[in-house]
């Protein structure tokens, strides 16, 4: 059994196939079966069909396929999981990430920085707040992809433990995302694990992965890797106690509210 202070990770980077949940949601079931013991499976953004901007064609409901099938396997496997689809509700488009645990989703969160460049504004709503939820004694802070560029959504005022974002993000800024995975981490105090896809998408972009856990300090970890799709990581409670309590840093954050 999983010592409760500690958390073990499960990065899942592959190529999704193009707008073809069938496809992917089974490729990721006979994957998924060499995890081995883990706390939390974590899914790149939009895992079932890529980040297509053709949300009326790949957006599904709260008890769709993709939840249902999200919902079978954690309580088939007794591991909790996590990612972000397309989903329709209310007459709105989100880009949802959706974590789901013993069969029950647990927490969502729709994107709030929309990426813009690539037209997502104009095919999806924003989300308009920020969650946090309680798994296993680790207060989580979900975000996807862009949100990563913007430290005042990220800034940690509520002590989260965890930051995660999972991503698309192309190959040609994987500089940008490595440093931006590093800065959160750092000026939060707080793990931060990123999770991207690989291969290339309907628009011809290439992705590298690089997903990455990185420590309280900045430091970015050694994964195990378990195959080409798989990478596990285990972080430790007593990492953030340790250097919070030497430091304090977030004692001296500034403090505004949202306008």
């Amino acid at each position: 059994m999983l010592n409760k202070n500690n958390l073990s990770l499960t990065l899942v980077e592959f190529a999704p196939e193009w707008e073809n949940a069938d496809h992917n949601l089974n490729f990721l079931s006979r994957l998924l079966l060499g995890t081995g013991p883990t706390d939390i499976i974590v899914l790149p953004e939009m895992f079932n069909t890529g980040f297509s901007m053709n949300s009326a064609k790949i957006a599904e409901c709260m008890n769709g396929k993709t939840v249902n099938w999200m919902k079978e396997f954690s309580l088939n496997n007794s591991k909790a999981i996590c990612g972000s689809i397309a989903v329709f509700e209310n007459y709105n488009y989100f880009n949802r990430f959706i974590f789901v645990n013993n069969g029950e989703v647990c927490a969502c969160y729709d994107k709030h920085h929309l990426f813009s460049y690539g037209g997502e504004n104009k095919n999806y709503s924003s989300g308009s707040r920020q969650i946090y939820f309680n798994f296993k004694g680790w207060k989580i802070f979900p975000t996807i992809c862009y949100d990563l560029r913007f430290p005042v959504w990220n800034r940690n005022t509520e002590n989260y433990d965890l930051l995660l974002n999972v991503a698309s993000w192309p190959d040609n800024r994987i500089d940008v995302w490595d440093t931006l995975l590093k800065a959160r981490a750092i000026e939060n105090m707080s793990y931060v694990c990123g999770v991207n896809r690989t291969g290339m998408d309907f628009m011809n972009l290439n992705y590298s992965g690089h997903s990455s856990v990185v420590s309280p300090t900045g430091t970015l970890l050694k994964l195990n890797k378990i195959n080409n799709f798989l990478f596990q990581q285990l972080i430790e409670k007593s990492e953030i106690h340790l250097w919070r309590n030497k430091y304090k840093f977030l004692d001296d954050r500034d403090s505004f509210k949202w306008i």
